[in-house]
């Protein structure tokens, strides 16, 4: 490891302070299960102060101020991509390309504001994009700091004051990308707090806050819906998914059982469009499903700064318990031979389908006899974050995807990125509400106001 850890701080009213509470939670080396910090949150009397401050903040966030964010995060990219991998255990290989949609959000961000994203006029009746007020940011662990600069940079471009809050158990990088923004926008447009669920529920509790934008578990985001209901707040949810991998009966073989094993362990299983139900047709099910677990147990398993792991340790021993819970006395096969000490799961494969998401490296396996039977299967669960489809005829494959019910449904590909930079992020059923993207997620932290000289239109028109 390259260096210490950096100290758990925030950032309130352009101050930087140290969190005393302590929530009781060794923060771990995933890759030896040794104790290397506390969990610690802001103390209420400073988050009340992040609040005052965002709801008196005013200041311009520019195009050039959103590049100069960018520009700084640019050299910080190396130390975020080992934070976020000593946090959560992801293989540096992964976290190292994942950095880049740090520096990226903002100049995505940035970008729209230059091709006037916040005005949308109408034959001479203008429309603006406003900003709702200060937003709030809550970002979960597997991805700590990619996904709190999508949600902060848009909020900023938005015209948003911001109060950002990380999970607990990954506050590192969050620093990091805290000492850059605060660097180039006016004091109190962007804080970082720090804690657990009591913080968030402070935090979402206030009418101060206008905008919520939360990544995380499905009790967590009724929670926040709970709370933004009576005040009228408008909620932007993602809360994971239970997603499947429909292989067609014409996939080849070396494409399917590659998609599945990397739709397995991506992220070591710790990300929401993992695979969670591996759907197969009957007559091919016997041999995909030994060739998937050759591809698991020839994966390098191993620490996450090693730069030939290929899957690491779970984030906290107390998440390799929970998800050992999730299928206890289930059939059950692991693949892949695990180091002696650390917060290591193997890959598993269940007889049987999953009802419910796992967050880990564990897939239920169901077959099916003809195509309509496969895509009712696929949709059997209610969530509806993400879908696979695996065909030889991708004419077919495409059929079946539109028959999926999900926000996104690939057609042979296992990437963790969208199919499009500039498409939706939706979320169906239980897997969330609203819509994220680079266009979506900007336009949700602003509201529309519509200015004009009635008759103009008519008279225009005429």
């Amino acid at each position: 490891m390259s260096a210490e850890l950096p100290a758990v701080t925030d950032l309130i009213d352009d101050a930087w302070g140290t969190p005393q509470i302590d929530l009781g939670v060794a923060l771990q080396d995933p890759a030896t299960g040794r104790p290397v910090a506390r969990a610690v949150a802001t103390d209420a009397d400073r988050v009340e102060r992040a609040l005052a401050v965002a709801d008196a903040a005013t200041g311009r966030i520019d195009a050039n101020t959103l590049d100069a964010i960018a520009a700084d995060l640019d050299a910080r990219l190396p130390w975020i991509a080992e934070l976020d991998a000593r946090a959560t255990g992801v293989p540096i290989t992964q976290t190292a390309p994942l950095a880049a949609i740090v520096s990226g959000s903002f100049r995505l961000a940035a970008e729209q504001l230059r091709t006037g994203a916040l005005r949308d006029d109408q034959d001479g009746v203008e429309v603006h994009r406003l900003p709702l007020g200060p937003a709030l940011c809550l970002v979960p662990w597997n991805a700590p700091a990619p996904m709190a600069a999508h949600k902060v940079a848009n909020a900023l471009a938005a015209g948003c004051p911001v109060i950002l809050k990380v999970s607990e158990l990954a506050p590192y990088s969050s620093v990091v990308l805290a000492e850059a923004i605060a660097e180039h926008v006016p004091a109190g447009m962007f804080q970082l707090v720090q804690g657990g669920a009591q913080v968030g529920a402070q935090l979402v509790a206030s009418p101060v806050i206008k905008a919520v934008s939360f990544t995380g578990g499905l009790a967590g985001g009724r929670s926040v819906a709970t709370a933004s209901a009576g005040l009228l707040r408008p909620c932007q949810l993602e809360l994971g998914g239970n997603n499947p991998l429909v292989v067609l009966p014409d996939a080849d073989f070396d494409i399917a059982t590659r998609i599945a094993a990397e739709l397995l362990t991506t992220l070591n299983g710790q990300w929401c469009r993992a695979l969670g139900r591996l759907i197969l047709p009957a007559e091919r099910a016997g041999d995909l499903v030994e060739g998937i677990g050759k591809r698991l147990a020839a994966l390098r398993i191993g620490a996450p700064m090693d730069p030939l792991t290929e899957f690491g340790p779970l984030l906290h021993a107390n998440h390799v318990r929970t998800v050992q819970a999730s299928f206890e006395g289930r059939a059950a096969r692991t693949f892949g031979d695990l180091p002696m000490v650390g917060n290591y799961l193997a890959p598993t494969l269940l007889d049987g389908d999953l009802t419910e998401e796992v967050f880990g490296p564990v897939a239920g396996v169901v077959t099916y006899r003809d195509l309509e039977e496969a895509v009712t299967i696929a949709n059997a669960v209610p969530y509806g974050l993400e879908g696979y489809v695996c065909g030889a005829d991708e004419q077919q494959a495409l059929s079946v995807a539109r028959r999926i019910r999900a926000g996104e449904v690939k057609v042979n590909g296992s990437s963790i990125m969208s199919l499009h930079l500039m498409t939706p992020r939706p979320a169906w059923g239980l897997s969330g509400l609203g819509e994220e993207g680079t266009a979506e997620t900007l336009r949700f932290f602003t509201g529309a106001r519509v200015v004009g000289v009635e008759g103009r239109f008519a008279l225009h028109t005429s």
